[in-house]
């Protein structure tokens, strides 16, 4: 078998004497996504360098107490009490995200317009209108204050926080389900019931890369902290993980007996939590290539997971079961129960600080739980 690339007349006089060859199989790619893999090689090198450094740092200096550390972030977030309430829509909510400095919360319905509200008050200060139909996901850049809206219309559009709109990201053949912003704030990945994800750059509004590998929806993506990796979940009840740098699917995560809703990086780099229809939450080594914890976190599907942001000590899950749960991050006990939604919880996130959740659901209502070091006892309500 010749395995090299022939010319035509060498490949035809091979075939004439009955000899098979192999044709290499790929699909060329835009200039354009060779020049974003190698801006994300460069970015996610420097990352990595940062992060194993610190973790480096804090190890081997004797003065650091990461286990102390650790529990003290789960003991405040045992404390996470509900502070605010406010309607949000008029129709039910699909998702909510924190600004990176924590001042503005966006969130989106089914109404197909996304809001942002200020905080800590929840004072709507701009509508976003330009969907056609329902709104599935909203999420904030981690470098700016733009933000991005997905849509059952087969869009995701661009905003500025004052409701301009920038930019639509048009090409899926079928709805889109949730969003996610590479750490570099350079690209967007946008998942859809049409069985792919696609990467976009942000600047330019072009589509990079269609990505197919899952038999099903493709209905969550998240981006690895150093902005190497990206993960993709659906309906099939897989989790891929691929690396950007390369194009290849470089896990396939088998465990979950329903489809996969949600997944999140660790900060840590090496751990991924994915959450699914069959109520369980898992969370993976990415060393070992294998699943660490399968935690039993709802009577009912989870719809989205989140690790807190800037040491993973601890994660949070949504569910229809009109619950969203705190967990350690260590050893994946329960910290927190989030009573309060009187339906389906749809979506959650963290505060870049850890010291706030923000939930949405299906009763139409935002729903802010902080936790009472941080500050906000006199405005806090325990209904535990």
């Amino acid at each position: 078998m010749y395995n090299c690339i022939l010319g035509e007349a060498e490949r035809d006089e091979v075939e004439d004497e009955g000899v098979e060859v192999s044709y290499p199989f790929y699909t060329e790619g835009l200039k354009e996504l060779a020049e974003a893999r190698r801006e994300i090689a460069r970015f996610s090198v420097g990352r990595a360098r940062v992060r194993i450094g610190r973790a480096r740092r804090r190890r081997e200096d004797p003065d650091e107490d990461e286990e102390g550390e650790a529990k003290e972030a789960c003991r405040a977030a045992g404390e996470f009490v509900l502070e605010c309430s406010e309607i949000g829509d008029d129709r039910p909510l699909s998702g909510c995200s924190f600004s990176r400095d924590g001042l503005m919360l966006a969130t989106c319905s089914w109404s197909g317009i996304a809001k942002i509200w200020s905080m800590p008050q929840v004072k709507r200060t701009a509508t976003l209108k330009g969907h056609r139909e329902r709104a599935t996901d909203i999420v904030f850049s981690p470098v700016d204050d733009l933000l991005v809206t997905a849509s059952a219309d087969r869009t995701a559009k661009l905003w500025k926080p004052d409701g301009s709109l920038l930019k639509s990201f048009d090409g899926h053949l079928d709805r889109l389900a949730r969003v996610a912003f590479h750490p570099s704030g350079k690209y967007l990945g946008t998942a859809s019931f049409d069985k792919t994800w696609r990467l976009w750059d942000i600047n330019t509004g072009l589509e990079l890369l269609l990505q197919e590998g899952h038999s099903r929806s493709v209905y969550g993506i998240s981006f690895h902290p150093d902005g190497s990796l990206a993960a993709s979940c659906g309906l099939d009840a897989l989790t891929r993980v691929w690396d950007l740098r390369t194009g290849r699917s470089i896990l396939a995560l088998e465990g979950h007996v329903k489809p996969v809703l949600g997944v999140s990086f660790s900060p840590n780099g090496y751990r991924l939590a994915t959450g699914s229809e069959d109520n369980t939450c898992r969370i993976w080594d990415l060393r070992k290539r294998k699943c660490e914890y399968t935690i039993p976190a709802h009577s009912h599907l989870i719809s989205q997971v989140k690790y807190e942001p800037q040491e993973g000590y601890f994660l949070a899950t949504a569910s229809y079961d009109m619950k969203a749960m705190v967990w350690s991050g260590q050893d994946f006990k329960p910290v927190k129960t989030l009573v309060g939604h009187e339906a389906k919880v749809t979506g959650l996130d963290i505060r870049a600080d850890g010291q706030q959740i923000a939930t949405v659901a299906y009763d139409r209502t935002i729903k802010i739980w902080s936790s009472r070091s941080s500050g906000n006892e006199k405005n806090s309500m325990d209904i535990d």
